[in-house]
């Protein structure tokens, strides 16, 4: 067997393949010689002017054995199995879950948001009304953060464990297979919600229990571990708090569980302050950002809407490009009131006219300095006293504050602004008055780098939407590298990016992969 590498113009590429011929004319390989090709991956190179589509197969000769496919997982009936709580239903949490079956131990999953259909009338809400569900919104609910931000997979996570196992467990619950191959699969926010309900039944029909509307509001524990946590139920009139005993709890609650946090540090359970980045949503018209990647006027048809990769370092700090989305949205991902938080999504064809990517900051402990008298909670703190600058200056109903770029780099207020994506409604402000100068001089100085770097990116017809706050937690669960438990309290396993050990979907299901396997390794030598 060889791996080989193939180059085609779009065009080919779009069509029915006939791989024996390209490899008879790019490696000279006679067809006879050839008995089977496995498509392994597929890139689009947009380095040179003349874009090409690359792919990287797997050649097999006559009489060689082709690697057999994986199989699905051996998942097994736990209707009586031992329970191990998991908070959050998360990418971290529902892989977790899945991992459990396979060891025959009992997700108990509680989640405070709603199930992944009913979180769509609290969007609604938010995008039309301007009202946010503290409980129900784009971060909280089944699927977590990711379900409604795009569900991007890309990842480099490759060592912390096995990538296209979570990418073959998406394909299972009914995601394209395109995702096994492309080198940045994307399942678009439109299909990742019926991905998501089908783990979800796959999951209670082997017995795990699933908690819509519960919160963790506490963690019971003595120096032998975790013994119990207490929850809230907030569905109805029937609301009510319960303890339920628990010897393993998977802590899987994202990055913007501020209650979380503060109810660890309030039980005197370990956290740290993390270093997180930090800026703004921009937004150009697609066709902008075709013309720059593909060195066209119009794109190609059989091209995808392009993407792109942006970074400017200047001493400690530094400026880069992050989620970018094609064909997307901006959308409100506010948990709270009175606060801004922007995000960006798209669905699977990414055939939106607006392209938009979050431009962050890199932020380190001396930046959270004003905010030491909240001890492990500074960089949260200093998080939400922009977000809700944010709030004030976008005059409220989620208005988001704004500025067209030029105008934000020669220091002056947009006199209008041009249309924008963000349903909610952008609002002429300075970006400055929201932006400590830590993040606005640092994104400053990095739109004119990037003015040099990418032709037509620099222009006032982009517009810059704050605030991109939620990159990852702004707190870390400090957890034993070896057995992924927290270092001070046993059978508590922090878990994904609200731990701050993963940040995006395919690295927070890994990890909470991982974690399942170790709480299966430490029960079992408990019992």
């Amino acid at each position: 067997m060889k791996k080989l590498e193939l180059v085609l113009r779009p065009e080919e590429a779009a069509g029915s393949i006939n791989y024996k011929t390209l490899l008879r004319k790019q490696h000279q390989i006679p067809e006879a010689e050839i008995q089977n090709v496995i498509l392994v991956k597929r890139a689009v190179d947009a380095r040179s002017r003349q874009v090409k589509i690359r792919l990287w197969v797997e050649v097999y000769a006559a009489g060689e054995v082709i690697a057999p496919e994986v199989p699905p997982p051996a998942y097994r009936n736990v209707h009586d199995g031992r329970p191990v709580f998991i908070a959050g239903c998360g990418p971290a949490g529902m892989f977790a879950a899945l991992r459990l079956l396979e060891f025959g131990l009992k997700p108990v999953i509680i989640e405070r948001g709603k199930d992944v259909r009913s979180r769509r009338r609290d969007l609604a809400a938010m995008n039309r009304q301007g009202i946010v569900n503290s409980d129900s919104n784009y971060c909280f609910g089944e699927g977590g953060a990711g379900t409604y931000s795009d569900g991007k997979l890309y990842t480099r996570s490759t060592k912390r464990g096995d990538v296209n196992s979570v990418l073959r467990a998406f394909v299972q619950h009914g995601a394209h297979e395109d995702i096994l191959i492309d080198a940045h699969p994307h399942i678009g926010t439109n299909l990742l919600p019926a991905v998501i309900a089908s783990m979800r039944e796959t999951l209670l029909s082997y017995g795990a229990e699933i908690h819509f509307n519960t919160s963790l509001a506490g963690v019971i524990y003595d120096s032998a571990g975790v013994k119990g946590i207490k929850v809230y139920n907030t569905s109805g009139e029937n609301q009510h708090e319960s303890f339920l005993p628990c010897e393993a709890l998977i802590l899987a609650t994202g990055h913007s569980a501020r209650n979380i946090f503060e109810m660890l540090h309030r039980d005197r359970i370990r956290i740290e302050a993390k270093p997180f980045a930090m800026g703004v949503r921009v937004e150009h018209r697609q066709e902008i950002i075709d013309a720059q990647q593909y060195h066209e006027a119009v794109r190609n048809p059989f091209l995808p809407p392009a993407s792109y990769s942006l970074t400017f370092n200047e001493g400690k700090k530094s400026l880069y490009s992050f989620c970018m989305c094609p064909g997307g949205i901006i959308a409100p991902a506010a948990t709270g009131e009175k606060e801004i938080v922007v995000n960006g999504w798209s669905p699977s064809k990414r055939n939106n006219a607006f392209a938009n990517s979050g431009l962050v900051v890199n932020l380190e402990h001396q930046d959270f300095k004003p905010f030491d008298s909240h001890g492990e909670l500074a960089a949260l703190k200093y998080q939400e006293n922009i977000e809700r600058k944010a709030w004030e200056a976008g005059g409220g109903l989620l208005k988001a504050p704004a500025q067209r770029l030029v105008d934000f780099v020669e220091n002056r207020i947009s006199t209008d602004l041009p249309a924008c994506s963000y349903i909610p409604g952008v609002t002429s402000a300075d970006l400055r008055e929201v932006l400590p100068p830590e993040i606005s001089g640092t994104l400053k100085d990095g739109l004119n780098y990037f003015k040099s770097r990418m032709k037509g990116y620099y222009t006032n017809e982009a517009i810059l939407v704050g605030v991109e706050s939620r990159t990852s937690s702004p707190v870390r669960i400090p957890r034993d590298p070896a057995t992924l438990m927290h270092i001070d309290v046993q059978g508590l396993y922090p878990c994904g990016e609200g731990a701050g050990y993963a940040g995006g979907i395919v690295s927070a299901a890994i990890d909470g992969q991982r974690c399942a396997e170790q709480c299966m390794l430490q029960l079992k030598n408990r019992s």
